[in-house]
């Protein structure tokens, strides 16, 4: 659905800012995408830790702690989002239209 009057109000700003529809598509998934890799980045920096010092390799505990609560911080936030996103997926399933 478009809404013809807004539609001249809005191309000075596609061109403003570079951002056209085919261009802003992806824009949800490749960041999402990114999200979920910096996770995993976070959780594999937090087990190489771990494991250095389990074997005893010149590293700081903090280190590891630091590691271990970003890792931890990142995938409370992941599942939030998750959760925010099932949450507004079940209200849109509960619609009547």
């Amino acid at each position: 659905m478009t809404i013809e009057a807004m539609q001249p109000l809005l191309q000075p700003l596609a061109t403003q800012t570079g951002k056209t529809e085919a261009n802003s598509k992806g824009d949800f998934k490749s960041a999402l995408m990114n999200a979920l890799q910096s996770v995993n980045q976070d959780q594999l920096a937090s087990s190489e830790a771990t494991q250095a010092l389990v074997k005893q390799e010149p590293i700081d505990v903090h280190d590891v702690m630091i590691a271990a609560s970003k890792a931890s911080v990142s995938m409370q936030a992941a599942l939030e989002v998750r959760n925010k996103a099932v949450e507004a997926y079940q209200e849109m399933m509960r619609m009547q239209i």
